[in-house]
C-alpha cells in the first residue's frame, strides 16, 4: 500500500494538524555537512550537476531533520546556463551573467534544453530512490520574470531596475524572451515530474516590485501558460507557485496561476493571506528568516502565530523565504518541535 506524502495531501486541499514541514533552501549553508560536501565540489554550477554530489546535499536535512520534503538541490539559473548562456557563481558575488541582447535573441539555444539537464534529473531519480515514500520530493525552476531580470542585468541588483526598464523600452523583445523562457520552463518541469518529483514549486523571488500592469504580464500570465502546459502532459501535476512581495494581489495571482498552493512572503500576514486565497488552495509559509535566526520566544511566537491562523485550511509551514547561512540548528530543531508538538 502506497503512502502518500503530507504536502501532497495537503496540495489536494486536506486540512492536516499538525501541517507538514519543509523549508526553502534547507539543503544550503546553515549544515556543517553541506559545507563539507561544498568544499569538494568545485564551482557551485558543478555542484548542481554532479548527481552523487546534488542527491547527497538533497537528502541531507531530511536525515538531520525529518522535514516532510525533500527540495531538489539545483538552482533557478541552471536554466540560462542550458540556453547557452554564460553563468557561473563568484564567492561573495553571487551568480554572475554575460547580460543577454534581447535584440540577438537567436543567438539562445532553444533546443535540448532537458538534454542539457540530464545531471540534474538524473538527481531528481536518485533522491526519490533513496527517499522514503511518505515523503515528498520537490521539483522546482524560477519563474520567467525572476530568471528574465538575472539574464539582463547579469546579476542581482536591488530593485532590478535593467529588466523593469527593458521590459518598458522594449516590450516585444523581452516578452520574446518571456517566451523562450515559459517554454524551456514547461519542459524542464514535466522532466522532473516523470523523473519522480512529487510536485514542483515555481519561484518568483522578484515579482513583488512590479507595478500592477506588469505583475499582470509578466509574474501572473507566465506562469499561468506554465501551469497549463505541465498539465497537457501531467494532467495531476501538483504545482506551487511562490511570488514573493505579491501582497494584496496574492488571491488574484493564487485564481489565475491555476497553482494548487501558493507561498506566501513574512510582510503579509497570514489570516489575511487565508482570507485572499481560495478554500480549495494550499497556502504555503510563512515565517520571517530573522525569527529562525533570533529562536527563543520570538520563534515561538511567529510559529504559534500561523498555526493559529491557519486552523481549518489546507496550509504547509515554511519560512517566508529561504533560510539563511547563519541560522543555528538548534533553532531549526526548535521550530520543528514547536510545530509537532
Amino acid at each position: 500500500m502506497s503512502v502518500l506524502p503530507s504536502i501532497i495531501r495537503v496540495l489536494n486541499g486536506d486540512v492536516l494538524d499538525p501541517p507538514p514541514i519543509w523549508i526553502m533552501r534547507q539543503a544550503g549553508r546553515y549544515l556543517p555537512e553541506y559545507r563539507a560536501v561544498r568544499k569538494t565540489a568545485g564551482s557551485f554550477l558543478e555542484l548542481c550537476y554532479e548527481p552523487d554530489l546534488a542527491t547527497e546535499v538533497t537528502l541531507q536535512p531530511i536525515r538531520r531533520f525529518d522535514f516532510d520534503a525533500a527540495i531538489l538541490f539545483s538552482d533557478i539559473l541552471v536554466i540560462p546556463d542550458a540556453l547557452g548562456q554564460s553563468v557561473r557563481f563568484e564567492e561573495g558575488i553571487g551568480p554572475v551573467l554575460d547580460p543577454v541582447d534581447l535584440a540577438k535573441l537567436d543567438a539562445l539555444r532553444t533546443e535540448g534544453i532537458v538534454e542539457h539537464l540530464q545531471p540534474v534529473l538524473e538527481t531528481v531519480r536518485r533522491v526519490r530512490a533513496d527517499l522514503p515514500r511518505d515523503k515528498a520530493l520537490l521539483g522546482f525552476c524560477g519563474a520567467p520574470w525572476t530568471v528574465a531580470t538575472y539574464m539582463i542585468a547579469g546579476q542581482g541588483t536591488p530593485d532590478q531596475a535593467p529588466a523593469r526598464l527593458a521590459a518598458y523600452e522594449a516590450p516585444d523583445r523581452f516578452e520574446a524572451l518571456i517566451e523562450i523562457l515559459i517554454g524551456a520552463s514547461t519542459d524542464y518541469l514535466i522532466a522532473q515530474l516523470e523523473a519522480g518529483a512529487d510536485a514542483v514549486q515555481i519561484f518568483d523571488t522578484w515579482a513583488g516590485i512590479l507595478d500592477d500592469e506588469g505583475f499582470g504580464r509578466w509574474a501572473i500570465d507566465p506562469v499561468r501558460r506554465i501551469i497549463a502546459g505541465v498539465r497537457k502532459v501531467v494532467p495531476d501535476a501538483k504545482i506551487i507557485a511562490f511570488a514573493k512581495g505579491a501582497g494584496s494581489r496574492l488571491g488574484t495571482y493564487a485564481r489565475q496561476t491555476g497553482a494548487n498552493g501558493v507561498g506566501v512572503d513574512w510582510t503579509v500576514p497570514v489570516a489575511e493571506a487565508s482570507a485572499m486565497l481560495p478554500a480549495n488552495i494550499a497556502s504555503q509559509g510563512n515565517l520571517d528568516p530573522m525569527r529562525l535566526i533570533a529562536g527563543g520566544e520570538a520563534l515561538d511566537a511567529g510559529v504559534d502565530s500561523i498555526l493559529a491562523a491557519t486552523v481549518g485550511r489546507p496550509h504547509i509551514f515554511n519560512l517566508g523565504h529561504g533560510i539563511t547561512p547563519d541560522t543555528p540548528i538548534a533553532n531549526v530543531e526548535r521550530l520543528i518541535g514547536r510545530i509537532r508538538g
